[in-house]
């Protein structure tokens, strides 16, 4: 059957962003990489830099269990809820589905905080649809698997955000992930699916330790797996050589973005070097290429860098004016942020009191290089490129 194209164009209508108060407890304890402030501090930056007005703040729905099981399997979906309730994870239920684990335990709240970042997810996708540029941090839960929790994540709303995409009539979707982990979860979910295209850049030899730069999916996929202190420089070489040009031959006609925050130069989990504003300007170039754009968060374990990220990004997205100094009420907010996986001493002045990094260049080495190169060669085939419509197995 020939799959329907999506009819849309870009509207002027401002972008909007998807929040909700239940992140204002972290639920995760310890020493876990979580447990951290991370959405919360986003929100209370934009408000008080005046850049979150009431009609921009729009509160998350929660998912319902019919709506987990379009992609999650019943059974995971009621074991987590019935973990929720009872507070207990038994040895089989940990084992089958991993609640309950060291990288996936189990809090008050999980399944509500869980099923909120579909939620939020499913409705940026909707909002998308509109002409709005959606913008829901707390989404981005990347690694979730259809059948248990995986890398910190219960249910992978990203997929749900595709999934309303492509249940209201998209003939070509494309995911982009810059977090510093391999998108692996939304990957494999539409590996037998015509209608999406996924792109990840992340940190070579990181967890999950996939995403290889062979690895083509179901030859929809396009992996750029990058060297250790990959740079702004060496960013733009990618975004410019292979990111930009296969999403415009694509021609998609709706594009998710996991922005990610551990990318940056300062996060305990991963050895990369980006600034925020290249970021910043490489989500904007990436969310411009279709008619709809949803923009997610994901992973980020620094909260100055998240903090300062996240609310930058949305300063861009909205056309916000920054200011030179921030406003006591922004410093703060910076100032009450803590992390029990960075010392104090190596915290930075500019993480307190400035939303902008310095930029951060620097040579574009041979194996980046070799990296767009191999990519291009990779996705020289009809599956990126659109003369016509799919024929949908």
């Amino acid at each position: 059957m020939t799959a329907t194209r999506f009819i849309a164009s870009r509207k002027v209508l401002a972008p909007v962003f998807i929040g909700h108060e239940v992140y204002r407890q972290t639920g995760y304890t310890a020493n876990h990489p979580l447990a951290i402030p991370r959405v919360a501090p986003v929100m209370d930056l934009c408000r008080a830099l005046g850049w979150l007005h009431a009609g921009e703040f729009i509160t998350s729905p929660q998912a319902s269990a019919a709506q987990l099981e379009w992609f999650h399997a019943p059974a995971y979906v009621r074991a987590l809820q019935q973990a929720d309730v009872t507070g207990v994870v038994s040895a089989e239920v940990r084992r089958s589905f991993a609640i309950g684990t060291m990288e996936n335990p189990l809090f008050p709240g999980v399944y509500e905080r869980a099923a909120t970042s579909v939620g939020g997810s499913m409705r940026a996708a909707e909002l998308a649809l509109e002409g709005r540029i959606a913008y829901h941090p707390a989404g981005g839960t990347h690694h979730g698997r259809r059948d248990r929790a995986s890398g910190f994540c219960y249910f992978n709303d990203p997929v749900f955000a595709i999934l309303v995409l492509l249940r209201s009539g998209a003939g070509r979707v494309l995911y982009v992930d810059f977090d510093a982990h391999h998108g692996d979860g939304v990957q494999d979910a539409f590996e037998h699916d015509a209608r999406v295209h996924t792109l990840s850049l992340h940190e070579h030899g990181r967890w999950p330790h996939s995403g290889a730069a062979s690895d083509a999916g179901g030859g929809r996929a396009c992996n750029l797996p990058v060297p250790a202190r990959f740079c702004d420089s060496e960013l733009e070489a990618v975004l410019s050589r292979v990111v930009l040009p296969l999403a415009n031959r694509l021609a998609p006609d709706a594009v998710v973005v996991t922005c990610g925050a551990d990318a940056l130069d300062g996060d305990p989990l991963s050895s990369m070097a980006l600034t925020n504003a290249a970021l910043w300007s490489a989500v904007e170039r990436v969310a411009a290429v279709a008619p709809a754009a949803v923009v997610l968060g994901g992973g980020g374990y620094n909260p100055w860098t998240v903090a300062r990220y996240w609310t930058g990004l949305w300063g861009r997205l909205s056309g916000r004016i920054f200011p030179d100094v921030l406003p006591e009420s922004a410093l703060a907010v910076l100032a009450g942020l803590k992390c029990d996986l960075i010392d104090d001493e190596d915290i930075r002045r500019e993480w307190l009191d400035t939303l902008t990094d310095a930029p951060r260049g620097g040579a574009v080495r041979p194996e980046v290089d070799e990296l767009c190169a191999h990519a291009l060669a990779r996705t020289s085939n009809e599956y990126w490129n659109r003369d016509g419509e799919y024929e949908l197995a």
